[in-house]
């Protein structure tokens, strides 16, 4: 299963990627919007979005790309390791 992680934590990245790992995802994670930011995104199987932490531009964009593909956005207000390992527990398992 594929995740993309937006917003958070700068120093919390490779936190992130090291907890999709143990749980058989593989991650992409977006602190900051860098530039293309549709297209890095690609087409994974869940977005997660860091809703206190994200800028509203990325969210925007995060909402236009799940529309058109139908994936699953999980919003969580809090950025922290253990509000990432309660959404993978719900989606993953």
């Amino acid at each position: 299963m594929s995740v993309v992680v937006v917003g958070g934590n700068d120093r919390m990245a490779t936190r992130y990627k090291d907890i999709c790992k143990a749980y058989n995802c593989k991650a992409k994670v977006f602190t900051q919007m860098p530039s293309d930011f549709d297209n890095k995104l690609g087409t994974p199987d869940l977005m997660v979005v860091f809703t206190n932490t994200c800028s509203h531009k990325m969210a925007m964009r995060v909402n236009q790309k799940s529309r058109k593909h139908d994936i699953p956005v999980a919003r969580v207000h809090c950025a922290s390791a253990n509000a990432l390992k309660s959404v993978l527990e719900q989606y993953c398992v």
